[in-house]
């Protein structure tokens, strides 16, 4: 079984800095990759900045901080992630875009390496089909904001082998997560219900039913749900939310899966969420969720 020892991230957006964070936060050495220079740096200074809460509120030691910052560094290059045992992709929801990827790395990282998708809607067995190690490929869906819920769907392809997926299994744990099983099924479990609960929520709004807050403060007071659906819009990114629409309607047809027109209007007017500091809601656009 691989023994993990180094940890990469590919995409330093809200998931991939978020799933940083939690293996850095473990004592994993992590690599964060992306070509974006300045999301890097954006990526850095949330985890720093995270990291300092953690201790200011009693949930890690200044001695954890410093080994999880030692640790950790970043880079624009896929060389850069040659000494991994481990890669998470975290980029967008684009099954091209993410089979490119494992391509690339399959030239880059060692036989050994294992190979995780952090798709939400997108079959694992279809993102692995042609990188080269499809055996070595495994489903790891975090939870948004990934530095704080601890869930995660793991999901084997048709051809991911038993030795991989328990190593991913076990890596998991050791990250203090809690994984479930999932079949490679659109959705898996969270986004099955989620989606389109969130569309009809949008739709809501479109129709004049309630204001965000309103339906926030609804579903926060009579479901117990700890974020309102319109902030975990926001916090997800509504651009992305369009791509999970895209990717889960192409494989489903269930018409309460395709995007909102409202939604395609307010990415349209570039207001994407905590990313953009405009969305359902205003933000700081530097701060981390949780931080």
């Amino acid at each position: 079984m691989t023994t993990i020892q180094t940890v990469g991230v590919c995409g330093a957006g809200t998931m991939g800095a978020g799933i940083a964070i939690v293996a850095a936060r473990a004592g994993y050495r992590t690599v964060l990759y992306d070509t974006n220079a300045k999301a890097l740096d954006r990526a850095k200074g949330q985890t720093e900045a995270f990291l300092a809460k953690s201790v200011e509120r009693g949930k890690l030691t200044q001695a954890q901080v410093d080994t999880a910052l030692a640790g950790y560094k970043t880079t624009d290059t896929l060389d850069g992630l040659a000494e991994c045992d481990i890669v998470i992709e975290a980029v967008f929801e684009n099954l091209a875009v993410k089979q490119e990827l494992f391509g690339k790395l399959n030239d880059v990282c060692p036989e050994h390496t294992l190979f995780a998708s952090n798709t939400s809607t997108l079959s694992i067995t279809q993102i692995a089909s042609g990188c080269g190690r499809e055996d070595r490929v495994v489903g790891m869906h975090f939870c948004l904001p990934a530095q704080l819920m601890k869930l995660v769907e793991m999901s084997p392809g048709l051809n991911t082998s038993d030795t991989s997926f328990a190593a991913a299994w076990a890596f998991c744990e050791a990250l203090g997560q809690k994984p479930v099983k999932t079949k490679d099924a659109p959705g898996f479990i969270l986004n099955y219900f989620l989606v389109p609960f969130n569309n009809d929520v949008i739709r809501l709004i479109e129709a004049g039913v309630a204001e965000p807050a309103d339906i926030d403060r609804a579903i926060k007071a009579g479901l117990g749900y700890k974020m309102g659906p319109c902030e975990l819009l926001d916090l997800i990114g509504l651009d992305t939310q369009v791509l999970l629409c895209d990717a889960f309607y192409g494989v489903t047809h269930d018409p309460r899966c395709a995007a909102p027109p409202l939604l395609h209007r307010m990415v349209a007017a570039g207001h994407l969420g905590r990313k953009s500091g405009r969305g359902f809601f205003s933000y700081d656009t530097d701060k981390m969720y949780g931080a």
